[in-house]
């Protein structure tokens, strides 16, 4: 297990400010679902008595890396109990683009097998020290699909949240069984899920009654978080995170 002070780089200062002393405690965490052995990553803020709260974050389409254990000490640092959580299996690291794009598409080729890992990995989460039952879901760019898979599952959670996300609907599903709000940051520029994907998913969720809510940054391309990326915007990165932390602040 690795223990640390937290203790924020120039650039993630602006985002965590006042939360910089905080305990943090990072360890990875390895699990089963379906016969496969995944390996996550959780991170808890030993100086509370009492975690603010649950976050699931999926990771993107190359895997578990440095950036999703960086989200979840963000998180933790936050006061909540952070677990990123594993779809691709605790032995497969892709390197190249082409693995990744293998990789992804095999689960949106096999929605069943996608959500029956997502929501093992939600079932998981009780195994956890310090975890509780209030839970929000969230992921960038392919997590952030993923999140909205789960979303359509029934997944039970007090909320899902997807950053520059791949925002269609599968051929056959819908939103008739979200359990909680969905919230949507989102570029106005992303080539990949254009405003015409989200103004289609804002009408699903409205006609669907499901709560939810979208941020748009102006001129923002997909990947606006990522950092080193061609397309990370440190303005959408900020608000983004700013968002999200009022969307916590009222889901848990």
């Amino acid at each position: 297990m690795k223990a640390y002070t937290f203790a924020a780089s120039a650039g993630l200062a602006v985002l965590i400010a006042g939360s910089a002393s905080a305990e943090i405690v990072g360890d990875y965490h390895t699990y089963t679902v379906g016969g496969t052995t995944f390996e996550g990553y959780v991170a808890t803020n030993t100086a509370l008595e009492e975690p603010r709260g649950t976050v699931l974050i999926v990771h993107d389409w190359d895997g578990m890396t440095g950036y999703e254990e960086r989200r979840a000490d963000m998180l933790a640092a936050l006061g909540y109990t952070a677990f990123a959580i594993d779809v691709y299996g605790a032995d497969v690291n892709p390197t190249t683009v082409d693995e990744n794009r293998a990789l992804s598409g095999a689960l949106y080729g096999d929605r069943a097998l996608f959500r029956e890992r997502l929501l093992g990995s939600i079932a998981e989460a009780a195994n956890i020290p310090g975890a509780s039952d209030d839970m929000v879901m969230m992921g960038y760019c392919f997590g952030g699909a993923a999140v909205l898979e789960a979303a359509r599952a029934g997944a039970d959670l007090e909320g899902f949240v997807s950053f520059h996300g791949g925002l269609g609907t599968p051929e056959g599903q819908d939103y008739s069984q979200a359990t909680g709000p969905i919230m949507l940051f989102h570029g106005s520029a992303d080539p990949v899920s254009g405003m015409a994907d989200l103004a289609a998913l804002l009408d699903e969720l409205q006609a669907a009654g499901v709560a939810h809510g979208a941020q748009i940054f102006g001129g923002a391309r997909h990947s606006f978080t990522v950092y080193g990326s061609r397309d990370y915007d440190l303005g959408a990165d900020q608000g983004s995170w700013t968002g999200l932390q009022a969307f916590l602040a009222e889901a848990l």
